[in-house]
């Protein structure tokens, strides 16, 4: 499938943009679970400059998504209409320390940002080690693993809206909850600030190989995945919901329930998203049937279905 090609327009209208603009480009291999559709219009900014000045002289009426490591993505076959936006990690992965706070683009690693801080001597950052993802979905999603959260550390995080305007965000105004912030969906974060503490290298460093250990003991990370799929109801673990629901290893064409985690889910090979998405939706009703509990997808699922 393909989308008409509206990257000449865009071009007119922006003489000034610096950034990459690619037509119908393929998104599989920019998601970990490698399936998908392409976007309409992939745009990467050369900074968030460049950023403010796209999306300023975008129509409106254009759709907008943004995509990081696709660590917790499902991009659907049909691709996606409108403009995807990928933060590149040349413009936007640094990281920094500097006393106990830690500054960090939206396309830095949330490992990297634990990596910095523990070479500067910064705990609390340690449960960012855990998680395969950027700082922008971090902040998006309020990502957390091991006993921290984003909402544990963060100072303030930077965006621009849908018009191009800037904005500051403190950790109050992000209206953190469990796994989402409360910030307009619209808003694409391109840098934070976290406040760690000062604490033993030794100490920080064994906390960050206890995670790391969790992480390649309890969880499929060499395979195709897209880390965890749904969210602990209140009072329960998804995981076990799903297992006491017998779908451990349950499979759809060539998406597979995770035999070693199963509130994860795995392609196998030459499994479609509609597979990938269909399996999700087969999880879900089962453990409605068994439990009475209704789980709520943690990935996001985005783009047309063919």
């Amino acid at each position: 499938m393909s989308f008409p090609d509206i990257t000449p327009s865009l071009k007119a209208a922006m003489p000034e943009l610096r950034g990459r603009l690619l037509a119908n480009q393929s998104l599989a291999e920019l998601t970990w679970f490698r399936v998908g559709g392409p976007a309409q219009v992939l745009f990467t900014p050369a900074d968030e400059d460049d950023l403010a000045y796209f999306l300023a002289h975008l129509a409106l009426d254009i759709p907008v998504y943004v995509v990081g490591v696709g660590s917790n993505l499902i991009v659907r076959d049909g691709g996606i209409a409108g403009v995807v936006i990928r933060l590149a990690p040349r413009a936007f992965g640094e990281a920094s320390a500097s006393g106990d706070i830690v500054t960090a683009g939206a396309a830095a690693l949330d490992k990297r940002v634990a990596e910095v801080a523990a070479g500067a001597n910064i705990g609390g950052l340690e449960f960012y080690f855990g998680i395969p993802g950027t700082i922008g979905g971090a902040l998006r999603m309020n990502a957390g693993a091991n006993g921290g959260e984003t909402k544990d550390v963060l100072i303030e995080a930077h965006g621009v809206a849908r018009d191009g305007t800037k904005h500051v965000f403190s950790n109050a105004g992000m209206k953190f909850v469990y796994r989402n912030s409360g910030v307009d969906p619209s808003i694409i974060f391109t840098s934070a600030r976290f406040r760690g503490e000062i604490r033993d290298t030794d100490a920080i460093r064994a906390r960050m190989a206890e995670v790391q250990s969790h992480r390649e003991t309890a969880q499929p990370i060499r395979e195709k995945t897209g880390g965890s799929t749904f969210k602990n109801p209140p009072g329960h673990s998804a995981w076990k919901l799903i297992d006491a629901a017998g779908c451990r290893g349950l499979r759809v064409g060539g998406a597979q329930v995770s035999e070693m985690h199963c509130n994860f889910l795995i392609n196998t090979g030459e499994a479609t998203a509609h597979d990938i998405e269909t399996l999700g939706e087969t999880v879900r009703q089962r453990v409605k049937a068994n439990s009475g509990i209704e789980l709520h997808w943690e990935i996001k699922r985005i783009g047309v279905s063919l």
